[in-house]
């Protein structure tokens, strides 16, 4: 899962796909991906993978 924040309003949604629409202001192709920590060890790159 991704989380999208909007560069107007600064609302935030999590979906595996970019939303086209912000849901707050209604603004058209303003989400941007945000980057998550990686959470519980792994290679470091956010997947699954364990070492």
């Amino acid at each position: 899962m991704a989380i999208f924040k909007c560069e107007k309003c600064g609302a935030t949604k999590e979906g595996r796909c970019k939303p086209k629409k912000c849901s707050e202001c209604g603004g058209n192709e303003c989400l941007i991906k945000q980057e998550e920590k990686s959470s519980g060890g792994g290679c470091g790159c956010g997947c699954k993978t364990k070492k």
